[in-house]
């Protein structure tokens, strides 16, 4: 048996658009999809349906490898359970990386406890570590709780660029749109999916503010530096093609002028100035990092 995820958007949002289903014949595997759907319900964003689809998908492919069904039953559950998705994860080449382990971990014991409310606890000795939980209300002492099963993920420290690098990736730039781009990440802290799904009725340059869609959907509104709003301004009225729609970026050359600017066109004009700039940790979510360096 062969399982994949498929993406079928769907016009009710109760459902998730993101499915895990068996390759040859279509057939949704049920307990997997309904756990998704439960997380769309909570206006999750799509790109965090797919990473749970993706992650459910590799514990799915081990479950089957081991019990040779993808159904799951309450009494195959056991203690140990997820420690064994551990240990497969360990002998795999090449090895994920500490936090997917965890990430995958997290996902497959909330969907398992979602569907099996009363599975067994996986616990496993030296795999957990004690910490004090605070009361929702702040009502009581804080009593002594035990983490969830995960593996010790070392300490990452993502380095800011140098106002050097910042400079040569900067002047490496023609357009007015590009300019805007980078301006809105270095100056304003956004990530580049805000970015790309600006619409024209965000911007409030004459306010000097910009309303940003952040995750799950959180509406925020950001000051503009005076040099983004003459960028957005020149972008708007001398580079951009005139009857494209709501999108504030868009594509300029090719078969794609006026349409929506996609994440994979971001990542092709940032791997571009890469290379012609030399500064090889230049990317989207490295320019966040040293906006949030510089506040």
């Amino acid at each position: 048996m062969t399982f994949h995820v498929v993406h079928q958007p769907h016009p009710t949002p109760a459902q998730s658009p993101y499915r895990v289903v068996q390759q040859e014949t279509g057939r949704e595997v049920i307990w997997v999809n309904r756990f998704l759907d439960r997380e769309c319900v909570r206006c999750l964003a799509e790109t965090t349906l797919r990473s749970y689809a993706l992650d459910l998908l590799h514990f799915l492919r081990w479950w089957v490898s081991v019990h040779q069904t993808d159904t799951v039953i309450e009494e195959a559950i056991t203690q140990s359970t997820l420690l064994e998705y551990v240990r497969f994860q360990a002998g795999q080449l090449p090895r994920p990386a500490a936090a997917t382990v965890n990430r995958r971990i997290v996902v497959a014991d909330r969907a398992l406890k979602s569907e099996f409310p009363n599975v067994p606890a996986q616990v496993a000795p030296g795999f957990h570590q004690l910490y004090w939980k605070r009361s929702p209300m702040r009502v009581a002492r804080p009593r002594q709780a035990l983490s969830r099963l995960r593996v010790k993920a070392p300490k990452r420290v993502i380095l800011p660029l140098s106002v050097d690098e910042v400079a040569r990736f900067w002047s490496s730039f023609r357009t007015s749109r590009d300019l805007a781009i980078v301006g809105l990440m270095l100056l304003q802290g956004l990530r580049s999916k805000e970015v790309l799904s600006l619409n024209r009725d965000d911007l409030l340059l004459a306010e000097s503010q910009i309303r940003v869609r952040g995750k799950g959907s959180k509406v925020r509104f950001l000051p503009l530096a005076p040099e983004t709003v003459e960028l957005l301004d020149h972008y708007l009225h001398l580079e951009r093609p005139a009857f494209t729609g709501t999108a504030v970026f868009v594509s300029l050359k090719g078969r794609a002028r006026g349409t929506r600017m996609t994440p994979e066109g971001l990542r092709s004009l940032f791997r571009h100035h890469r290379v012609t700039t030399g500064v090889v940790h230049a990317n989207p979510h490295r320019f966040r990092h040293t906006f949030a360096s510089d506040m």
